[in-house]
């Protein structure tokens, strides 16, 4: 589904990534792990295409995603990919229901249709009587259980997760971890995931290690 070929970005006469290979199948659970430095989160973004490579291709279903014009890009990126980072980023202004459907609004999916989304999507994360809280009346696992919910509101391809437990105490790891694997049983949706948890990173479908820039290794989970 997803293909990154030879990938190469550079920061300065800093060679942060150098041609790295990486495919993903639809319905994997794939982990990226390696020492801070190592590029994992700036290939998350390329993968992403909230970066770009200096060479190399992204490809999503064969097309190239990095040869887009901006306006195109900005439109595949919100139908097709969604983000959930450490710090889940909800719009503090903004109720937990009005949050998760934001991305559907700015898809076009008129407003009826966005919050009626939304609020399953909600229910599915046991946040149904927090609809209309601010990010600030939730716990850190709330949160973060909404930013998913967020991600999953366009139903997209992928599901690219930065740190996503990294600021949670055990409990609520633990039930994001069990969240994503639930979410790839019931919905066969493709997670892309950079952590320092071993744990997690245990459980995905493959590991990919990575040092000073390229892939040195790939552990796969033989019970899947």
């Amino acid at each position: 589904m997803i293909e990154a070929k030879d990938i190469v970005k550079r920061y300065g006469n800093l060679e942060v990534l150098r041609h790295v290979d990486v495919s993903i199948e639809q319905g994997e659970v794939v982990s990226i792990v390696g020492a801070s430095g190592a590029g994992k989160t700036t290939l998350l973004q390329i993968i992403g295409t909230l970066d770009s490579a200096d060479s190399g291709s992204v490809l999503y279903d064969g097309v190239d995603v990095l040869r887009l014009k901006d306006r195109e890009l900005a439109r595949f990126r919100n139908s097709n990919i969604g983000f959930v980072f450490q710090f889940h980023r909800l719009l503090p202004e903004f109720s937990l229901l009005e949050n998760v459907a934001i991305p559907a609004l700015i898809g076009g999916t008129k407003r009826d249709e966005a919050y009626r989304r939304a609020s399953e999507l909600l229910d599915y994360m046991r946040l149904s009587d927090r609809l209309e809280h601010k990010p600030a009346q939730l716990s850190g696992g709330e949160c973060q259980r909404a930013a998913v919910a967020r991600a999953l509101i366009n139903s997209p391809k992928v599901i690219l997760a930065d740190e996503p437990s990294g600021s949670l105490d055990s409990q609520n790891k633990a039930e994001l971890h069990k969240l994503f694997f639930d979410l790839r049983k019931e919905f066969n949706q493709t997670f892309v995931i950079v952590t320092h948890d071993e744990g997690l990173a245990a459980q995905a479908d493959r590991t990919l290690r990575m040092s000073d820039g390229i892939i040195v290794g790939e552990d796969t989970d033989t019970t899947v």
